[in-house]
C-alpha cells in the first residue's frame, strides 16, 4: 500500500525557515520523480517542486524559485523540501505527490500536472505569520 506522510510544517515568521519531509512506503520511491504542491485558503492547489527519481532534475515555481530547495534520499525513502526566506504567501498545506513517471515533466504545465500523480499525502500546514 502506497502511502505518503507529510510533515515539519508549522507557524514561522516572515524571513524564517522550515523544511518539510515526505515519508514515502509501498513502492520503490528510487523509480519515480516526486513532487510538491501546496494550497492556500480559497485557491486552488499548484505546483511548487519537482525532483526527479535520480535527483538529476529539479523544478519549482517561479514564486519559489531561488528560496526553495527540493531533495531526496532515496535509501531512507524520503523527499525534502527545504524552505527559506518565507513569505505570507507561502501560507498554504503542503502535499508531496509520487509521479507515475521517473522523471518530471519538461516544462512548468507538464510536471504540475496533477493527473500525473497517483499517491498524495495529506498534507502540513505552513503559516508565515508575524
Amino acid at each position: 500500500q502506497v502511502r505518503l506522510v507529510e510533515s515539519g510544517g508549522g507557524l514561522v515568521q516572515p524571513g524564517g525557515s522550515l523544511r518539510l519531509s515526505c515519508a514515502a512506503s509501498g513502492f520503490t520511491l528510487a523509480s519515480f520523480a516526486m513532487g510538491w504542491f501546496r494550497q492556500a485558503p480559497g485557491k486552488e492547489r499548484e505546483g511548487v517542486s519537482c525532483i526527479s527519481h535520480s535527483d538529476t532534475g529539479t523544478y519549482y515555481a517561479e514564486s519559489v524559485k531561488g528560496r526553495f530547495t527540493v531533495s531526496r534520499d532515496n535509501v531512507k525513502n524520503m523527499v525534502y523540501l527545504q524552505m527559506n526566506n518565507l513569505k505570507p504567501e507561502d501560507t498554504a498545506v503542503y502535499y508531496c505527490a509520487s509521479d507515475r513517471l521517473p522523471s518530471c515533466g519538461a516544462g512548468y504545465t507538464s510536471w504540475t500536472a496533477e493527473g500525473r500523480y497517483d499517491s498524495w499525502g495529506q498534507g502540513t500546514q505552513v503559516t508565515v505569520s508575524s
